[in-house]
């Protein structure tokens, strides 16, 4: 399982936006099929929620990166009762929860807190070289997504991965030409994420060990 855990980094300057990023999250495609413990508000301004899908985990992670205020924890790991009952809890209560994944999150989160990287991301498992490879791919992936500008996000959010003929459609939506759309779409580097995507994932899947 891959659990994830997100705090807010401009809490003082920008105020508490656990509840906004939430309600974002109802749009990652496949979470519903995925989610083992829902993302929910722990304490304070931050979020933890797992997944059985390393895409979603990924997914979810960019998600955070792109709105640069949140230190990210991957945890490659398995997600029990609190009294360590085999099994995630029925319930979807984070405090009825715990078991490595929750641990190796925490881990993860408080490294990133830390760490002088650029992209505050780290992932924690128990295959230790895996993980730090994730982490790796994670972050360089996650500097594409970061140093995005507004302008290149409001042609990307019109497109879909994989899918041909939108780059004029999206032209017209936005009242730009289609040579616009390529050229924002050449400099966000977003077929690049996403061809790098599935190899994120799948080390998340090693990290597990």
């Amino acid at each position: 399982m891959f659990v994830l855990t997100i705090n807010q980094r401009d809490t003082l300057d920008a105020g508490d936006r656990v509840d906004t990023f939430l309600r974002a999250l109802q749009d990652v495609p496949g979470l519903d099929d995925a989610v083992v413990l829902p993302f929910q508000r722990a304490v304070g301004d931050e979020l933890i929620g797992a997944v059985e899908d390393p895409r979603v985990a990924v997914d979810v992670a960019l998600r955070a990166l792109r709105q640069r205020r949140w230190n990210v924890g991957v945890g490659v790991g398995t997600v029990t009762h609190a009294d360590g009952a085999a099994g995630a809890p029925a319930s979807g209560d984070l405090h009825d929860a715990g078991g490595p994944g929750l641990a190796a999150a925490r881990r993860a989160v408080e490294a990133a807190a830390v760490s002088t990287a650029r992209i505050p991301l780290a992932v924690r498992g128990r295959d230790e070289e895996a993980a730090a490879e994730a982490e790796a791919v994670l972050r360089l992936v996650g500097q594409l997504v970061w140093s995005r500008t507004d302008a290149e996000w409001a042609v990307l959010d019109l497109l879909v991965p994989g899918v041909r003929g939108q780059q004029k459609p999206a032209a017209a939506a936005l009242g730009i030409t289609a040579q616009a759309v390529s050229q924002a779409v050449q400099r966000s580097y977003w077929n690049e994420e996403h061809a790098c995507r599935p190899a994120a994932a799948r080390l998340l899947t090693l990290a597990g060990g």
